[in-house]
């Protein structure tokens, strides 16, 4: 929901309703009409989208509003309000591009040394110990 205040001193909001059951474009001119009937409302409805948004002045509380809409025949609900949302751990962009990066940059350690070993430890080699170089430095 926000709010506004007008040239006049009056404060007028703006809700987004949800509005059920309309079944055509009829229904939802029904509903726009009705809504627009009540002082100090504006009112456009979406029959696509199933949603009403409502533009009234303070003196109307939006249970008002959802009473009219019920009262023409269908169903009307405001929307919820905001849940703040605790940040988890892993939520955080950098930290998860640092965590790949981290994993990334083990696994390629894992996979060097021991090509390492291979390519300068004249002992450590066997026959065809090349295939199993290549084999490993692949990936990294």
């Amino acid at each position: 929901m926000s709010t506004s205040t007008t040239d006049s001193g009056a404060v007028s909001r703006t809700l987004d309703l949800t509005i059920g059951g309309m079944t055509c474009a009829s229904c939802a001119a029904r509903v726009e009409k009705k809504l627009n009937r009540l002082d100090g409302v504006t009112a456009t409805v979406n029959y696509t989208t199933e949603k009403a948004r409502v533009t009234f002045s303070d003196r109307v509380l939006p249970e008002t509003l959802v009473a009219t809409v019920e009262a023409t025949g269908y169903t009307a609900t405001l929307p919820a309000a905001p849940t703040p949302s605790r940040p988890q751990p892993g939520d955080d962009p950098q930290e998860t591009k640092t965590s790949a990066l981290k994993q990334r940059l083990l696994l390629c350690i894992v996979l060097t040394l021991p090509v390492l070993v291979l390519s300068m430890v004249p002992a450590a080699q066997f026959t065809n110990w090349q295939w199993l170089a290549l084999t490993l430095a692949s990936p990294v």
